[in-house]
């Protein structure tokens, strides 16, 4: 049984987003392993708080994301 597991920064994604994620990481896995497999693929989402997260030594914080989402440096 395939298990992926995905870490984000709270609050930002939206529920509808975090549904997405789920089904199209899903779709890739089956791409490779066949359609028997849907089934039994789990995708589990794992939430980090705010400024818990580092990056080269930086805490992220979700504003920081959604900054560099909107292309902001």
């Amino acid at each position: 049984m395939p298990l992926i597991q995905v870490k984000l920064i709270e609050e930002v994604f939206t529920p509808a987003q975090k549904k997405e994620i789920i089904s199209k990481l899903t779709d890739a896995m089956v791409s490779i392993e066949g359609e028997n497999m849907r089934p039994v693929t789990w995708v589990v989402i794992e939430e980090a708080r705010s400024g818990e997260w580092g990056i080269g030594g930086q805490a992220m914080t979700t504003d920081a994301v959604r900054a560099l989402a909107a292309g902001a440096k």
